[in-house]
């Protein structure tokens, strides 16, 4: 197995299968590994999804106690990775509602920009920040078809056939939202 492989968020189906299987019967490492694995994915796509930190650690917290009363049932019809991304969109929609998701009023100032980059100087950090804020604002201004197809897509780095599976339609419904969302961000960038 190649180690980007391994490295990367997904392992074999096997390895996935084993994993479920030994939260199954009892092994406590096994969700921790799990959790290890995975949370900054969920946590990312819950930030992306709702604009709110505080309401992505709550969101996330949830869809984990959702993937631990979930696991024993898990029969590696799809990877792991794929499982748990169904179970944070929906979980997201759900808690969210997809009109909130759409018309979230969303501020700038909810977002935590993390530790500045040394590197940068002064006037570098905050065109960066600037820059980011308005990616982030045009992103949460899609609709949501479209951007949680962008999102899985481009900042998560799901392939086609993933999404297609985490969003429960065809890839051509795929490659058409990515492929709308993407020309709309565009536009919002461009004019804004």
């Amino acid at each position: 197995m190649a180690a980007s492989h391994v490295l990367g968020h997904g392992l074999s189906p096997n390895a996935d299968y084993a994993l479920a299987d030994r939260h199954r019967y009892g092994d406590e490492s096994a969700f921790q590994e799990l959790y290890d694995r995975f949370s900054p994915m969920v946590y990312n796509l819950c930030l992306r999804l709702s604009g709110d930190p505080v309401r992505a650690q709550d969101l996330s917290q949830e869809v984990f106690l959702r993937v631990f009363k979930g696991l024993p049932r898990y029969r590696g019809g799809s990877s792991l990775k794929t499982w748990i991304y169904r179970i944070a969109l929906n979980h997201c929609r759900g808690r969210l509602g997809r009109r909130t998701l759409e018309t979230e009023d969303w501020s700038a100032g909810q977002w935590d920009q993390g530790p500045a980059d040394p590197a940068r100087g002064p006037e570098e950090t905050l065109l960066a920040r600037d820059r980011g804020m308005r990616v982030t604002a045009a992103l949460l201004a899609l609709p949501v078809r479209f951007r949680e197809a962008v999102v899985l897509r481009d900042m998560d780095g799901l392939t086609y056939e993933e999404i297609a599976a985490v969003l429960g339609v065809r890839i051509g419904t795929v490659r058409s939202r990515i492929a709308r969302g993407r020309e709309r961000l565009r536009v919002l960038l461009e004019n804004p």
